[in-house]
């Protein structure tokens, strides 16, 4: 062990000078160099209690004790870089509490100051930034603290004082206990310009005058200060009652206070520019300075990493809770878990990080300085390389270089300056500019190749005359002056140029006030080539995304966008961002509704890209919607007030085309809810729970809706109770439901909740589809069911659901075929679907095979015809229609055979 003191203390002058002075701290260090500094050594080192003179004596004989520990566990390679980190964070943390402690307690003069609102005594908030906050401190680093107490008032002592008047002056002495300088050294040096108005500002403030400071003067570079801001706190109580114990109540309220100045409720993509210019005003002061062997600040230095981090924290952290966290390790990890950084990126990150911080710390431990600039003296580099693990300074500048390229090329390809604020101009910028000014643009706009560039200059030129466009702010206007050049291009690539220009106008237009929707597309101009292509190939998608502009952000990675969805995947990360938000429901909701639109989104851009059948898109948007229903089911359940069971005996059946696995992309869901619970109370508390899960799938709210839900097909529909007992369900179903009832129970299955009392159901519903019946009068009612179908749906020949031979016409057929024949063949009890059921009629010799397979193919063609009727916004085609007529004629020939 003493040649690993040895060894830490000859890469250490602060080290020699210590132990020359102190021998017998360098013996308590020999003995305890196997342990590290634990937070409770620390304290026990302090009392509360003590007076400024003794516990200032105290705090810095606290400092060198740890240090001299600290250092040498780390040179002799007995620490790693999280050690080093969390113990001098520490050390600042129990410094601040014992100073804190000192400085607070109620004089006799004084008295203690009160609070003009509640009445109550204050307490005076420490609150760390930067390093500190984020508990990242650097052995010799400053520490960054901002002052502020509750509410304004004044002292309860003989001679009152303000509440304002009695914390500076405490703030004041706090700052002398750990900042002066005697002959023992000081604890850390103490930066105060953070705070409001900085030098300038008063130093300190109370919850209000911070509000207001941030809502009226707080600027881009203090959001990003902010990141890492965290109230010091004596949590474990140590300090007593007087000290700072117990502030988590005040704590909670000053994070709510920031936390909306820190992040926005959107996607702030304007964060790029902002930490952009932050970026550019240091790279200027380090070449005036010639910092550029500054591995803090210096080009690929910590500061770009921390960059890197935080951008992506203030893009994302107003709608991504997790992400308001602060070791910059922690976030770059988060960053890989959400999609935002590829993990081999984050891997070099991550090393260049933990090897540029502990070359600080050697770089500090020369002479315990404040400084992150390589030496230029050939002793001190050939002790850094050695302390490095290097053989040389050469050797050692080789890895060094290494790491710093890599964490600049990263930061480059964050931070890459978008053409819109580029020097680049784009070649169609001055079609734009001159429509503007009013020149005539068509001759080169059809030499792009719009069908009518007239109509297409007319609509530019609306555009630029509008009042919205005219009024809005310098940097908006530019960034749409430079997007729209480059849409005019990509738009005309598209197979129908001028109606995707058309739509892509009307959705500039509507997001132009939004500056962070100009700014993500500005900052990822590869996101217009995608979204010119969807506005291309559908309406539906365009007016999709018209409604939800938010889905621009899911155009930025083509990897996660076509992504096929892992259910199992996307419903942990789902459940996990909802359980963020601390049960307040309407955030809640938002954020399903969130997950849905951006899942639908997905999937249609697969769809437009081939990647699915619509068999299998189906499948995809049911799994979609059970699992939106079984998050409601769990977060209602979770919320509802006198709950009497830790799960609920509660089940969601669906029907029609969500029970049947057909759901297209804007299908309403038939549901049925059923519980099977012996509590007296449970009717009424199942019932609460079911109406609270139909708000949360229809209610409208910000960010729009779920599913219109239908709950008609429940016993008695619109008149019967909202939820049924299992055993209800079963007797109204054999006493009393009519034959249409038992036709959706074709198309049923459970959806999401208790899987018990699913399997209940799927054995009820096969009982009751297995009942033998007099086909003949089945046949009657099954007939005379769509002939009422008919009187409000009258066949028409572009109508694929409704036309004689279309798809309803196949869904009767089989549904006939399962009642009339499923006691005697139990394969046509499998909600299995339409297509497969008549294939198993046809195998059981029920229908003839030919008919069969012309009714397969006529209702594969006809979902198909609706679907592409859904995403095209218009009837089809004649074609189309002719395509497919011999199959419908063929179902119209299998109806004959079956009912007549």
């Amino acid at each position: 062990m003493i040649e690993r003191l040895e060894s830490a203390v000859r890469h250490s002058r602060y080290l020699q000078r210590l132990f020359a002075a102190k021998p017998a701290l360098a013996e308590r260090t020999m003995a305890s160099l196997d342990t590290p500094f634990t937070r409770d050594e620390m304290e026990a080192m302090l009392a509360p209690g003590l007076d400024d003179a003794t516990l200032k004596g105290l705090l810095r004989e606290l400092r060198q004790t740890v240090m001299a520990r600290l250092f040498c566990r780390d040179l002799a390679g007995l620490a790693n870089l999280n050690e080093v980190m969390e113990t001098t964070s520490d050390l600042a943390e129990v410094a601040i509490l014992a100073a804190l402690e000192c400085v607070t307690r109620p004089d006799e003069r004084h008295g203690q100051p009160i609070g003009s609102e509640s009445g109550q005594p204050q307490r005076l908030i420490v609150v760390g930034m930067g390093k500190l906050g984020g508990r990242e401190l650097n052995v010799s680093s400053d520490i960054d603290l901002i002052f502020v107490y509750p509410e304004d008032g004044e002292t309860d002592g003989p001679r009152p004082i303000t509440n304002h008047e009695w914390f500076a002056r405490a703030g004041k002495r706090l700052i002398a206990l750990i900042n002066d300088v005697t002959a023992d050294g000081f604890v850390f040096r103490v930066d105060m310009r953070l705070r409001p108005y900085g030098d300038a500002g008063p130093l300190v403030s109370s919850f209000a005058a911070l509000e207001n400071y941030l809502l009226t003067q707080g600027r881009e570079w203090e959001r990003y200060a902010w990141i890492k801001g965290r109230a010091i706190t004596d949590q474990r109580g140590v300090y007593g009652p007087s000290g700072p114990a117990g502030l988590g109540g005040d704590e909670a309220s000053l994070m709510a206070l920031v936390t909306p100045f820190v992040y926005r409720k959107y996607l702030d993509y304007g964060a790029y520019a902002s930490m952009r210019d932050l970026h550019g005003q240091i790279r200027r002061e380090v070449a005036r300075r010639d910092l550029a062997d500054n591995i803090k600040l210096g080009p690929g230095g910590i500061r770009e990493i921390e960059f890197i981090a935080q951008v992506f924290q203030l893009i994302r952290g107003g709608r991504r809770p997790a992400l308001r966290i602060r070791p910059t390790l922690t976030v770059l990890a988060d960053l890989v878990a959400i999609g935002q950084l590829e993990a081999a990126a984050v891997a070099e990150l991550s090393a260049a990080y933990v090897y540029l911080r502990n070359l600080e710390h050697r770089l500090q431990y020369l002479d315990d300085g404040q400084t992150q600039m390589l030496p230029s003296g050939d002793a001190d580099r050939a002790l850094v390389a050695e302390s490095m693990g290097q053989r040389d300074w050469p050797a050692f500048l080789a890895v060094l270089d290494k790491h710093r390229n890599a964490v600049a090329r990263h930061f480059e390809l964050v931070f890459a300056l978008p053409q819109a604020e580029g020097d680049a101009v784009h070649p169609l910028a001055g079609v734009w500019l001159g429509i503007a000014d009013g020149q005539n643009a068509s001759e080169r706009l059809a030499a792009l190749g719009y069908a009518d560039p007239a109509e297409v200059e007319r609509q530019l030129a609306t555009i630029a005359q509008s009042n919205r466009y005219q009024t809005l702010a310098d940097r908006s206007r530019r960034r749409l002056d430079a997007l729209i050049p480059p849409i005019v291009e990509v738009a005309a690539r598209q197979p129908h140029p001028d109606a995707t220009i058309k739509r892509i106008l009307r959705f500039l237009d509507a997001i132009s006030r939004r500056e962070s929707y100009l700014a993500l597309l500005a900052e990822h101009p590869q996101t217009l080539n995608r979204l010119a292509i969807l506005h291309s190939a559908s309406p539906w998608v365009a007016d999709y995304l018209h409604r939800h502009p938010i889905l621009l952000d899911e155009l930025l990675d083509a990897r996660l966008l076509y992504a096929p969805p892992e259910w199992p995947k996307l419903g942990e990360q789902l459940r996990a961002d909802l359980a963020s938000h601390n049960g307040d429901a309407e955030v809640e909701m938002d954020v399903l509704r969130d997950f849905q639109h951006q899942q639908i989104f997905h999937l249609v851009a697969q769809d437009l890209a081939g990647q699915w059948s619509l068999t299998t898109l189906s499948d995809h948007l049911s799994d979609l919607a059970d699992l939106v229903l079984s998050v409601a089911l769990e977060r209602n359940w979770a919320e509802l007030p006198g709950k009497h069971r830790e799960q609920p005996a509660f089940a969601i059946i669906g029907y029609g085309k969500l029970g049947g696995k057909e759901l297209g992309y804007a299908s309403d869901l038939d549901l049925i809810f059923l519980y099977d619970d012996a509590d007296p109370d449970a009717a009424e508390r199942y019932a609460k729970l079911g109406r609270r899960i139909i708000t949360w799938l229809s209610t409208v709210t910000a960010a729009g809706t779920l599913y219109e839900v239908d709950l008609r097909l429940r016993p008695n529909g619109a008149s019967g109770l909202l939820v049924s007992s299992v055993a209800a369900f079963e007797q109204y179903q054999r006493e009393n439901a009519w034959v249409w009832e038992h036709q959706a129970l074709t198309r049923a299955r459970f959806a999401a909740g208790d899987r018990a009392i699913g399997q209940q159901f799927e054995d009820i519903r096969k009982a009751i589809l297995s009942q033998r019946r007099d086909r003949a009068k089945l046949s009657e009612e099954v007939a005379g069911m769509r002939e009422k179908m008919l009187a409000t749906h009258p066949p028409k020949a572009d109508d694929v659901k409704h036309l004689r031979g279309g798809l309803v016409d196949v869904e009767f057929i089989v549904q006939y075929l399962v009642l009339a024949h499923g006691a005697q063949h139990a394969a046509l009890l499998a909600n299995s679907g339409n297509i497969a059921l008549l294939g198993v009629a046809a195998a059981a010799g029920l229908i003839p095979t030919g008919l069969a397979e012309d009714a397969q193919q006529a209702y594969r063609a006809l979902r198909d015809l609706q679907h592409k009727e859904r995403l095209d916004g218009s009837p089809p085609e004649e074609a189309a229609l002719a395509a497919v007529a011999p199959y419908c004629e063929a179902v119209r020939n299998l109806w004959r055979l079956v009912f007549d």
